[in-house]
């Protein structure tokens, strides 16, 4: 299971990773909440922390 954060609304966020190329060839890991949990469900990294917009309430993963 991996990491859960649930907002100030009272919705609850999974955390994700995927690999992915970026245009030059370099490799770099991102990071994303979902809804709903999927095979890509990840624990937090360490070195960061989880910022919550406050506009829409939507976690994202942030360097600390």
């Amino acid at each position: 299971m991996g990491y859960s954060h649930t907002n100030s609304k009272g919705k609850t966020y999974f955390l994700h990773s995927k690999d992915v190329e970026l245009k030059g060839g370099r490799n770099q890991t991102i990071y994303y909440f979902a809804k709903d949990q999927r095979p890509e469900a990840c624990d937090l990294p360490a070195g960061k922390q989880v910022v919550e917009s406050p506009k829409t309430g939507l976690p994202f993963v942030k360097g600390k």
